[in-house]
This record gives structure tokens, C-alpha cells and sequence, in this order.
């Protein structure tokens, strides 16, 4: 269930729209702040407050790659999986984070620190192969690169 908080903020976004809906994408990024993902009770609630349908939402929600619909770690790496990135090697650099997080490509780890998932692209291909750690790039990554730039989020 959302609290007070939680509605009363999704009821001043959704006062910017000429359509209450138009708050959506907002709204989810707000509860996934708050939450660390959208549960679908929480989608729920959240369509409810912006009259709409939860298949609706769900749709929307499923839409974007960085709204997560299951628990996600404390740090979520998303691996890109565009043609530049394989071009470049980011199979290897999958290989290594699977290696060592002992984890499989959609998992998170044992300890709940961290989950891996792809991304269509993160538009850095001139810094291929990229991967983004809680909204930080980290481009021109080799293995050993990969595990410095890990080493930080420990």
C-alpha cells in the first residue's frame, strides 16, 4: 500500500498533465526510488491514483528497461548488448561479471548487492564495450578495467 506521502506525491505529478496518465513514467521512477522496485500491489496502487488500468501501467512499466518488476540488487549493472558492445567484447566482460559475482546474466547476487542485466544500447558505442553501474558509465572496459570499476560499489 502507498503511503500518504507516496499518493500525495503522485497526486501533485499528476496535476502537471492535462491527463491524470500522463504522470505515469514518473510516478514508477518515484515509487522504485522509494521502494527499490514496483511490486504489483504498488502497481496497483499507483494506476489507481492515476485512473488507469494496472494492465495498462504494467505495460508501461514493463516498456522502460529501468523500471524494474522483480526486487533488484543494491547495485544494478546493466550490461549493453548493442552490436558495438559485442563487437568489442562484452561477452568477455559478461563472462567476468558472471565469473566473478557468481552470477548468471538477470540474477543478483547471494547477498543482494548486485543485479546484472542487459540493455538494448547505453549510447556510449565510441566507449564500447560500456556498462552502467547505478547510472554510472564506465566505457573502454577490458576485464581487469571491469573489476577496478567494480571493486568501487563493494
Amino acid at each position: 500500500m502507498l503511503s500518504f506521502d507516496e499518493n500525495k506525491t503522485i497526486s501533485k505529478l499528476a496535476d502537471r498533465y492535462e491527463k491524470k496518465r500522463g504522470a505515469c513514467v514518473e510516478a514508477l521512477k518515484m515509487v522504485q526510488r522509494w521502494r527499490g522496485w514496483i511490486s504489483d500491489e504498488d502497481l496497483n496502487d499507483v494506476a489507481r491514483c492515476l485512473d488507469m488500468s494496472a494492465d495498462e501501467l504494467d505495460g508501461v512499466a514493463t516498456f522502460y528497461n529501468l523500471i524494474f518488476r522483480h526486487p533488484v540488487g543494491w547495485h544494478t549493472i546493466l550490461i549493453c548488448d548493442s552490436v558495438s558492445c559485442w563487437i568489442m567484447g562484452c561477452s568477455a566482460l559478461r563472462d567476468h561479471l558472471e565469473k566473478e559475482l557468481h552470477l548468471k546474466l538477470g540474477e543478483t547476487t547471494a547477498d543482494g548487492r548486485f543485479t546484472l542485466l542487459p540493455t538494448a544500447c547505453l549510447g556510449a558505442c565510441d566507449h564500447a564495450p560500456v556498462i552502467m553501474i547505478d547510472g554510472d558509465l564506465h566505457g573502454d572496459l577490458s576485464p581487469g578495467k571491469l573489476s577496478e570499476a567494480l571493486a568501487s560499489y563493494r
